[in-house]
């Protein structure tokens, strides 16, 4: 068979000096360093992210158990006052603005028409 030379295994290439090892491994705890800099801030941001979520869950949840409360009232008949001021104070604004709701549409209509030529 053939007689060249064997390869061994490993790294090729000139071998570290001391001055090399040394500076590798300030590189390693440096960039160790960056790294739990970086795991820290990842942390806290979804940290904050979790609280936010949870505090919106909570308003979600006092939303639904009132709107339970206004559903229960009204399946025994009652109307509740807080949908009693949502109705009356739709009508009033229904009332209040009248046609003044289409010429407003319409002057907006106009002024973007006007910008665009």
């Amino acid at each position: 068979m053939g007689g060249g030379k064997v390869k061994k295994p490993g790294k090729r290439g000139r071998k570290p000096a001391k001055i090399d090892l040394k500076a590798k491994l300030e590189r390693s705890r440096q960039s160790a360093r960056e790294c739990r800099a970086r795991k820290k801030l990842r942390y806290q941001y979804l940290e904050e992210l979790v609280s936010s979520k949870e505090r919106a869950i909570c308003a979600l949840r006092e939303e639904l158990e009132m709107y339970k409360q206004w559903c229960s009232a009204m399946d025994q008949g009652k109307i509740p006052s807080e949908i009693k001021a949502l109705l009356t104070g739709d009508e009033q604004r229904t009332i209040q603005s009248g046609g003044n709701s289409n010429k407003t549409s319409k002057n907006k209509n106009n002024i973007s028409s006007n910008g665009q030529s």
